[in-house]
């Protein structure tokens, strides 16, 4: 069973919702990354976004552009990122990973080397943000053959139709985006939310993550009442210029940390 399948269904029988970190790989230099991933998972993350740098990011807002912009600078890579994945593998074989990114390049790589590297560096699923459901096809499929889930989003905007399509080819849990634009803005209106993980549910049974405005315990909480699971990224990300390089993991970790005690109140 992949990781996150079963993480997701310990959670479930524990009663308790899912708090997915996100960070870019190589943000603010490749040295940081290993130490705050240990550092999410050791203060309560559940499962890991780790967004792999891209020149145009277009789906994020300014905080976590300008994360990809400092990972940019060190010339860190879809390569790079399988390595670091394979370093946090050496002594945590139980969290999921999932690589977060755009499909320039996923299919530069090729969609089957990707599928197998990603698979013997432990990479448990993959979000392509500007990959349709209509494209997914081959990649899809060599996913499905090394045994990597293929997550993917609906956003408020999304029709009734199309939901039903986007879950039937969905695997491991579903990304809602709460908020039209990018990420980082705009005020969650968790009525609304709450509405769209329903019209969800009607379709599937995978778990429903809510992502996008996520950014302390409150707002944590306040859609894992309606979801399965809360997605943080661009209140961690803004961390990675705000302080000293050597303590990134530790500050990363703490707001991880106050974020599940929101999650668990």
């Amino acid at each position: 069973m992949n990781r996150i399948t079963s993480t997701l269904n310990a959670l479930r029988a524990e009663g308790r919702k899912a708090l997915v970190t996100y960070i870019v790989n190589g943000d603010p230099t490749p040295q940081t990354t290993l130490d705050t991933l240990h550092a999410m998972v050791a203060n309560g993350a559940d499962i890991i976004e780790l967004g792999v740098p891209f020149s145009d990011p277009m789906a994020e807002g300014p905080t976590i552009q300008r994360g990809h912009e400092r990972a940019l600078e060190h010339g860190v890579s879809l390569k790079d990122t399988f390595d670091v994945v394979a370093q946090f593998r050496e002594t945590n074989q139980s969290t999921p990973i999932v690589l977060m990114g755009y499909a320039n390049p996923v299919e530069r790589m090729g969609y089957k080397a990707f599928a197998e590297r990603a698979a013997q560096a432990g990479v448990d699923g993959l979000l392509t943000v500007d990959l349709p459901p209509e494209e997914l096809g081959d990649l899809d499929a060599e996913l499905r053959a090394a045994n990597i889930e293929n997550i993917l989003l609906i956003a408020p905007t999304t029709a009734k139709e199309r939901i039903a399509h986007i879950t039937a080819s969905a695997s491991g849990f579903i990304y809602y985006v709460s908020l039209k634009g990018v990420t980082g803005a705009g005020h969650l209106d968790i009525d609304s939310v709450a509405e769209k993980v329903a019209a969800i549910r009607e379709t599937t049974d995978l778990p429903v993550m809510v992502g996008f405005g996520i950014k302390d315990g409150q707002t944590a909480k306040a859609v894992s009442a309606v979801a399965d699971g809360a997605v943080v990224g661009s209140a961690l990300v803004s961390l990675m210029s705000d302080v000293s390089s050597n303590e990134i993991a530790s500050k990363v970790g703490q707001k991880v940390a106050e974020i599940r005690q929101g999650l668990d109140k």
